[in-house]
């Protein structure tokens, strides 16, 4: 197994950086967008829809936004800790968390914080598709 070398490391590295730049973009527009929902914060009597379908969907779209926030909380956690593998020790970075081999470069391209292989990946796909 060959390790990365530094061209390889500093390409990664600025792909995870901007990636999180990305999520952390997107994380302060919902942190915007519900300061600026007066119904979002559970506040006063401008947070009643006046209508019981309004209420509806205005309960679905706040809980749209909040899903498509945890998304992207997760999408940095997962960026994070391809960083700090990478700091920590540059021959974990690229490396399958589940068999130990390389993460193919293809991969890497697509999914810079992927932490496994496309074949454990696959299982692990299948595996949770099986409850």
């Amino acid at each position: 197994m060959t390790t990365m070398d530094d061209e390889d490391l500093k390409y990664f590295e600025d792909r995870l950086l901007e990636e999180r730049a990305s999520v952390l973009r997107e994380l302060g527009q919902f942190d915007e967008e519900f300061a600026e929902d007066p119904r979002g914060s559970g506040g006063g009597p401008e947070s009643y829809s006046f209508h019981m379908a309004d209420e509806g969907t205005d309960a679905m779209e706040r809980e749209k936004k909040f899903m498509l926030a945890s998304q992207e909380g997760e999408l940095l956690y997962q960026i994070d800790e391809a960083l700090r593998r990478m700091y920590r020790n540059e021959d974990e970075y690229g490396i399958c968390q589940e068999c130990g081999d390389r993460i193919a470069r293809e991969r890497l391209d697509a999914i810079p914080y992927a932490d496994l292989c496309i074949d454990c990946q696959e299982k692990e796909e299948g595996a949770s598709g099986e409850l």
